[in-house]
């Protein structure tokens, strides 16, 4: 191999970077502790029992939700419900919309990752816009909230949901609440908890964060108060002139026969929720869409809801009539889908400096390389690209919403489950098994992509790592293990971030799934930016789920960057050339896979009733037919309070109580346990135990029983 030589700039900039990064990780424990910011809270799933994985579902009565209890317990003072009127057919419906703006100088724009894009201004103002919907009888309810941020964090998440908690009780809880971003590349950074994202935000703003709290909050509020009985209409359409496929190249992987059944490498189609109340008057309109908002390029110092925003406040104005931006009671949110590949510059990738395409597939300029290689949009500058994006998605949504005469009817439900993703087993057929990995990043997300490039001489495409960046990394942050190299490949790992843990873990490895279904419609909160196929495989494998169990004719919409952010979810194929979006797959090439048999869990428990289900890895049953240690195979547990103890509610004798052995290979097994929970059922923390008996044979030494045990999570079960 030649020998690298570098030119004085760049040594210059290397040393800069090493004592930027020495400097950064020296102060990042002192940041942590000025500005409040936890790691994973009280009540996170164990991380370290990777032989369980868990399933919770939720449906109508009690509901069963899983994962952390908010950062701080706050005294409860329920707010009175409004009275419901009951007697109609459709849903109670509240819209709301409340300032999330926060800072707009001297912070951090996140979403390119560009250091020195700081706020210097402002455009248009943020805004959390925020959709309460119930059944008639007020007995099951969502709120859906569509934010003008980047994405949610999960620490944004967890203090939102604990001031509800605080003010309406058990009302709305992590299951039936879903917070999205639409992810606009020119909002406040700062509100994250992970060590990569605090890096990339440079540092934590408590200014910020309680802004957007604050915001997040009030807009469902507002949403709660104005409820009144009304009607949702459902209408799809084909959007077209908005968007290109940032890595066509990685897109053609996919099977021939698989695009051969699209006629697109993005998705065109729109949807649309029109919202009246009885008399049919305008309330509200949510509208999905896979575009990135990124026509605001990472030269751009001013605050503003880029393209997706725009088209709410053209929405928003025509509707309200007399009232100033911002005001006025009819809320229109385009809320962001699979739009990980997805660019609305849709002149294409040119070269900065001498004005030749560079639509190739590492993205690179003859001079210049990477750096100089950009797309452009519609417009004569960025704002006017901007206003054009956005007022072709106003103007498609606002003839769908015209002509919108779906109803959507039927029950409301919930299903929500936490993950550790960083452990998921997913079969690849009868013999054969894969997993996900610890979190990692590959050389190509150093290089960003055509929408905003990276530095250095990083390129897209990159399948070979490089001994320099290799030595900087292993000096400063040591080096990552064989074992998530491997689970990686093809990926060549730049970042180990899920071995990193100082001052605090570098990634999230809990992460939250959630469904909910109104009616024929089932929203899924995905916590990351899903590429095109891979979108196109999802909804497909939900669909399908639930029309198994007899929910046919199902839309499924993804909702993207909702609740915890995991960065992207691109196809096995798409993840074997290592583009941007593959090298940012943070949890290895099956991450996809792994999303859609959870989901589809989350599908299944819809549609069949109410289940928590835990897998174990487990033994064969019939070694505890030969050792009566435990009694049981199974427990159910409560937690009483009073005694601070954990009580046995139901054993393997219980008729709620199911458990299924399933044999594998080389002695190896599964044990999965059901509990169906029964309408009597106490609210309050759940846990399920495990029993058996494993069988070991030393070389030439007689075989011995041994008894073992695991506890799953804790989960809540709470009255609806």
């Amino acid at each position: 191999m030649a020998k690298r030589t570098f030119s004085t700039l760049e040594t210059f900039l290397i040393f800069l970077l090493v004592m930027m990064t020495a400097i950064t990780v020296a102060l990042l424990s002192l940041l942590f502790i000025t500005s409040g910011t936890i790691e994973n809270p009280k009540g996170f799933p164990s991380t370290e029992s990777p032989q369980t994985t868990q399933s919770s579902t939720v449906t109508q009565g009690s509901t069963l939700t899983q994962g952390p209890t908010a950062t701080q317990a706050s005294p409860v003072t329920t707010t009175p419900e409004p009275p419901l009127f009951q007697n109609f057919s459709g849903y109670h419906i509240g819209v709301g919309r409340a300032d999330c703006t926060g800072q707009v100088a001297d912070i951090n724009m996140m979403g390119y990752s560009k250091s020195g894009q700081n706020a210097r201004g402002l455009l248009t103002r943020l805004y959390s816009r925020a959709f309460v919907m119930a059944e008639p009888d007020g007995s099951n309810r969502m709120a859906f909230v569509s934010i003008d941020i980047g994405m949610v964090s999960q620490r944004l998440r967890l203090e939102v949901l604990n001031r509800l908690k605080s003010k309406y009780g058990s009302l709305y809880r992590r299951d039936n609440v879903i917070l999205s971003g639409t992810h606009t590349h020119s909002g406040p950074a700062g509100y994250f908890q992970y060590t990569v994202f605090v890096i990339a935000s440079e540092g934590f703003s408590n200014r910020t964060f309680d802004y957007m709290v604050t915001g997040i909050v009030k807009s469902i509020e507002i949403a709660h108060t104005n409820m009144k009985p009304g009607k949702i209409f459902m209408n799809k359409g084909i959007v077209d002139g908005t968007q290109i496929n940032r890595s066509p190249t990685s897109y053609l992987q996919n099977p021939p026969a698989e695009r051969a059944r699209y006629s697109s490498n993005v998705d065109k189609e729109m949807i649309v929720l029109k919202m009246v109340d009885l008399n049919g008057d305008d309330l509200g309109i949510i509208s999905w869409f896979a575009i990135h908002p990124v026509n605001m390029n990472n030269s751009n110092h001013l605050v503003n809801s880029d393209n997706m925003g725009y088209a709410s406040y053209l929405f928003e104005q025509e509707k309200n009539k007399g009232h100033l931006p911002g005001q006025g009671p009819f809320v229109a949110a385009f809320a962001s889908s699979n739009l990980g590949d997805v660019s609305p510059n849709i002149l294409g990738p040119h070269c900065v400096n001498t004005g030749e395409s560079c639509d190739n597939a590492n993205s690179t300029c003859p001079v210049g390389g990477s750096s100089m290689c950009m797309s452009r949009g519609p417009g004569q500058d960025m704002l006017d690209s901007t206003q054009i994006i956005g007022r072709i998605l106003h103007q498609r949504a606002s003839a769908l919403y015209a002509l919108a005469s779906h109803e959507l009817t039927g029950p409301l439900i919930s299903a929500h489950q936490w993950v550790n993703m960083t452990d998921v087993t997913i079969p690849l057929n009868s013999t054969h098994t894969a997993k996900t990995c610890k979190p990692a990043l590959g050389y190509s997300f150093a290089a960003g992509t055509i929408d905003g490039a990276g530095a250095f001489n990083f390129t897209q495409g990159t399948m070979v790592p490089d001994p320099f960046w290799e030595s900087l990394r292993n000096q400063i942050l040591g080096r990552p293990s064989d074992e998530i190299k491997e689970c990686h490949k093809p990926k060549p790992v730049l970042i180990h971030t899920g071995e990193l843990s100082k001052p605090h873990p570098w990634h999230p490895d809990i992460v939250d799934v959630q469904i909910i279904t109104l009616g024929s419609l089932a929203i899924t909160a995905v916590p990351g930016e899903l590429t095109t196929m891979s979108g196109r495989r999802f909804r497909e494998a939900i669909k399908a789920e639930f029309a198994t169990y007899g929910m046919r004719d199902m839309t499924v919409v993804i909702s993207g960057l909702c609740n915890v952010y995991t960065h992207y979810i691109a196809t096995y194929e798409e993840y074997q050339v290592q583009r941007y979006e593959a090298a940012s797959t943070i949890y290895g090439p099956h991450t996809l896979s792994a999303y859609i048999q959870l989901y589809r869990g989350l599908a299944k428990a819809i549609a069949t009733g109410e289940v928590a289900e835990v897998t174990f890895v487990g033994a064969n049953p019939k070694n505890s037919a030969e050792n009566r240690t435990h009694q049981t195979f199974l427990t159910v547990e409560k937690y009483e309070d009073a005694s601070s103890s954990w009580q046995v509610v139901h054993n393997d004798a219980s008729w709620e109580t199911r458990f299924y052995w399933h044999k594998g290979l080389l002695g190896h097994s599964n044990a999965t346990i059901q509990w169906h929970i029964p309408d009597t059922a106490k609210p309050g923390i759940y846990r399920i135990r495990y029993f058996g008996h494993n069988r070991k044979q030393d070389f030439l030494k007689p075989a011995v029983i041994l008894s073992f045990e695991s506890t799953s999570s804790d989960f809540e079960v709470v009255t609806t």
